[in-house]
């Protein structure tokens, strides 16, 4: 069924065929049509963060940005599931076009921009949607707003969002909001991450109950970035680490169309990329804080090898772009 759907959408604008796919799995998540996609899947739990995951394979961020189709993604058979990058404010994200498939590939670039409709409104799908399993909610920061008053959208959001979400991801490594990658170095990270962890004190008072705050890297970070990085996320106490988000690196798709475009590359040509970084980094963080491994990720036998390198859990986006909610299935089973 996917490969007949598939074909049409392929043959349409990418971001015109996401917008469809969200529209379409919104309206069909809580009735019977959602039985297209739904899977009955064999549970294999995992405890990480303190939190019981029914099975290690996620939904990563940025395909549901507003949370939307919670209920859908949960059918499909997600052992959790990542909504967002949400801000504080609503905005348009950047100029269209601003996403490309590259299928030779099974990759995709995006300069999306963090468009989303604010931290309300997925906080109103979110009350709205049954799923009852594990919800991160990925957060970041607004366009308009200055590199030295980052921390303060991140606490909006952070505060908003925090009775809601069973994890939060902070979001300092998208390349497509100006400075935002610059938020991953030095004092500004630690004052970043300070201030988030200070509020997570004050909240879990307020609430009476830990959320965990993990953050989402890039894999473009040098061998020396990934040392300072480590050092920083131990010294801060964070709970986890995504790792990774998308690239700039263009050496696996060169010559493809649309590998001139600009934006963040994902999709199996991320592969070995992001397995490397995930070694190196595990490597420097010594089991301290948790992994989870995203990026190039479109496979039973790609999984099993992210896990190995340290990944207590996965994230999918691109493979089920390209391949259907079948992959969820195909991992699971294979792990």
């Amino acid at each position: 069924m996917y490969s007949l759907i598939q074909k049409f959408l392929f043959t349409q604008d990418a971001e015109w065929s996401h917008d469809f796919t969200i529209n379409w799995l919104r309206r069909t998540q809580n009735n019977l049509l959602n039985r297209l996609y739904k899977q009955n899947l064999v549970e294999k739990p995992i405890e990480v963060f303190g939190l019981t995951f029914k099975n290690p394979v996620g939904l990563a961020a940025g395909l549901d940005k507003n949370g939307e189709c919670i209920d859908a993604f949960a059918a499909m058979g997600f052992g959790f599931i990542e909504i967002g990058t949400v801000t504080p404010e609503p905005q348009l994200g950047n100029d269209k076009p601003r996403m490309f498939r590259l299928p030779a590939g099974q990759a995709i670039i995006n300069r999306m921009g963090f468009n989303n409709k604010g931290v309300d409104n997925l906080i109103d799908n979110v009350k709205q949607a049954k799923y009852t399993g594990i919800l991160g909610i990925n957060i970041g920061k607004n366009k308009h707003t200055p590199e030295a008053e980052a921390l303060n959208d991140y606490l909006i959001c952070l505060r908003k969002v925090y009775n809601y979400a069973s994890y939060i991801t902070v979001n300092i490594s998208s390349p497509n909001t100006p400075g935002l990658r610059d938020l991953q170095h030095g004092q500004a990270l630690d004052d970043l991450l300070t201030g988030l962890k200070n509020e997570q004190k004050i909240l879990e008072t307020q609430y009476a109950k830990y959320v965990p705050i993990l953050v989402k890297i890039s894999p473009d970070l040098s061998d020396q970035e990934i040392v300072d990085m480590s050092k920083s996320l131990i010294k801060v106490g964070i709970d986890g680490v995504i790792a990774t988000n998308t690239t700039l690196d263009r050496k696996e798709v060169l010559g493809q169309q649309h590998a001139d475009e600009n934006g963040g590359l994902s999709g199996a040509v991320l592969t070995s990329k992001s397995q490397v970084f995930t070694e190196k980094l595990v490597k420097e963080i010594s089991g301290r804080i948790p992994v989870i491994g995203v990026g190039g990720i479109h496979s039973a036998e790609t999984a099993k090898e992210r896990i190995k390198a340290g990944s207590s859990l996965i994230q999918i986006y691109s493979s089920l772009i390209f391949q259907g909610p079948g992959v969820i299935k195909k991992i699971i089973n294979g792990i």
